[in-house]
């Protein structure tokens, strides 16, 4: 809801998932909001990582800490942003007092692109496509994912050429899998495959075969929607999200920052992917705007402020809010950019 010149506009938020009728059992509302976001452009981006955050404040916690975190400017903002909540003279302080505030109360995804990357060609080209893919429920294809990137961060301009053609192979809005994409494809994973040695990413490029790539580009381009979008981020990073609030027994209520990316269609293979027991952890998914919502605005203030200062992911104020299974590399400590 918008005002202009007097007047309330109404604007339909699009995509979400609404909830049944009637939510039986433990349920926990969260909303989220993530930072860093660029579409399918996982490669041409200043923005290395993505962060997407959680909390469980209800709207009156939420009022109460976005009034005090804006009383520190002398210009109260309309919609409170990182950006401008690092850049007040006490930022440090504050911070410490947000996220002492969030104990327990939040949770943070992070998405290294790059391994973002790595995941997809293990998930897409090597085994079954499922919307389970890039979470804790596949996280038997995590080790080669990750000898992959490892080797690739080690190969450097290989690896960002086999990444580049990886992305132009998978991209859906293309008009048809041509031979010819397939061959280049191809022929930059055997220039790749030169500098890997004897690693175990190795064995990772070897069982890349022609056969089911194609097969893979043919249902794609068939639009076969039991494939997850390829070059998408935001679905494994909210299937992980509500994973961690679900901690097994409960179910969850998103949310969520108006993000095309989580349609109905997709939201509702999500849904099913997610499911181990008689009910989905995922209780349903709530668009919403972060301009009206002081929830989704603390998630986004958070989100941003983990995007913008990767040192934070070492402090250990912080670190109980990280989530122990983000899609980037265990053995590093900090990541994100300053942008």
């Amino acid at each position: 809801m918008r005002e202009h010149g007097g007047m309330v506009a109404l604007r339909r938020l699009q995509g979400g998932l609404p909830p049944g009728d009637t939510l039986d059992g433990a349920v926990v509302e969260i909303a989220c909001d993530e930072s860093g976001f660029s579409g399918a452009n996982l490669l041409r981006s200043d923005t290395p990582m993505i962060t997407h955050a959680s909390v469980d404040l209800s709207a009156a916690e939420a009022v109460e800490l976005i009034t005090e975190l804006r009383s520190g400017f002398r210009f109260s903002p309309h919609e409170l942003k990182s950006g401008q909540f690092l850049r007040r003279p006490d930022a440090k302080a504050a911070l410490r007092w947000l996220l002492e505030a969030l104990r327990g109360r939040a949770s943070v995804h992070l998405i290294d692109k790059e391994f973002f990357l790595a995941t997809r060609i293990v998930d897409l080209l090597l085994t079954e496509p499922t919307y389970a893919a890039g979470t804790r429920l596949t996280q038997r294809n995590r080790p080669a994912a990750l000898a992959l990137y490892r080797a690739g961060r080690a190969a450097a301009q290989p690896w960002d050429a086999f990444l580049a053609a990886f992305v132009d192979l998978v991209r859906i809005k293309r008009r048809r899998p041509t031979r010819e994409t397939l061959e280049r494809f191809f022929e930059v994973k055997e220039f790749f495959v030169r500098d890997t040695g004897g690693t175990p990413a190795r064995i990772v490029l070897d069982g890349l075969t022609p056969t089911h790539v194609w097969a893979v580009l043919t249902r794609l381009d068939n639009e076969d929607r039991s494939i997850p979008p390829p070059l998408e981020p935001m679905l494994p990073a909210l299937a992980e999200t509500v994973l961690t609030w679900s901690d097994g027994h409960r179910r969850v209520l998103v949310t969520h920052d108006e993000q095309s990316a989580l349609t109905a269609d997709r939201l509702l293979r999500l849904q099913r992917a997610l499911t181990t027991g008689a009910v989905s952890p995922l209780a349903g998914l709530v668009m919403a705007d972060s301009r009206d919502n002081p929830r989704v605005q603390v998630a986004d203030l958070l989100a941003g402020t983990a995007r913008r200062l990767p040192d934070l992911l070492d402090d250990p104020l912080f670190q109980p809010l990280l989530s122990p299974t983000s899609l980037r590399d265990p053995a590093t400590s900090t990541g994100g950019d300053n942008a």
